[in-house]
């Protein structure tokens, strides 16, 4: 989430989409680091990790399936030089290029940006799926991600023309409707035992 809110916050020079919208990723990023900050207090100090210092291992050698072991280093330090490396990275590109609406660029980091918050609720899904329940998953998490996706729907398509770019619009179509599949999921699953917890309890 915080990945998508910087890019979106660097789409806008290039974009000038509704200035709401850049108030909104503003207050994301701010709200997703006090999170960020409060989950990491309580991790082991800084041994020397880089974000990228897993690059020249195989997804088996780094034992966690993501590539670098994104997003799932030891220490606090990777997850700020990270931050800082995209935040910086970003500038650097903006004050060189200075895109506009009509760019490639824009078009590129506007688009990652989004699709990578539409797509949030994916792995989510596919857990689900594949334990065959939605143990853990709390239904007022849900109820709050449906009502955000009305209210926001109902802001994209009530604006005036052109202040809120189609991007936007798919993009929260597609989140909306794997919100609305998280919430067929809970109806179907329940919160109750997983599979694997199932098999173990007959085994």
């Amino acid at each position: 989430m915080l990945t998508a809110s910087i890019l979106k916050i660097f789409y806008w020079p290039g974009a000038r989409y509704d200035m709401s919208l850049l108030v909104q990723a503003f207050l994301m990023v701010g709200v997703q680091i006090t999170l960020l900050k409060v989950a990491l207090d309580n991790r082991p100090p800084w041994r020397g990790e880089r974000p990228f210092s897993e690059m020249g291992k195989s997804l088996l050698e780094t034992g966690t399936g993501r590539p670098f072991d994104f997003w799932k280093w030891k220490q606090q330090r990777p997850y700020w030089e990270y931050l800082l490396y995209l935040a910086f990275g970003l500038l650097a590109l903006h004050a060189i290029l200075q895109p506009d609406g009509s760019s490639l660029y824009t078009r590129c980091i506007g688009g990652l940006g989004l699709t990578i918050e539409a797509t949030l609720p994916l792995p989510q899904l596919y857990a689900n799926y594949r334990a065959q329940s939605c143990k853990g998953f709390r239904v007022s998490v849900l109820v709050n991600w449906l009502f955000g996706d009305m209210m926001k729907m109902g802001y994209f398509f009530a604006s005036e023309p052109g202040r809120v770019p189609w991007a936007f619009k798919l993009c929260g179509m597609f989140q909306a409707g794997c919100d609305a599949c998280l919430g067929i999921q809970y109806w179907m699953y329940g919160d109750g035992e997983t599979a694997g917890d199932i098999e173990t309890r007959l085994s």
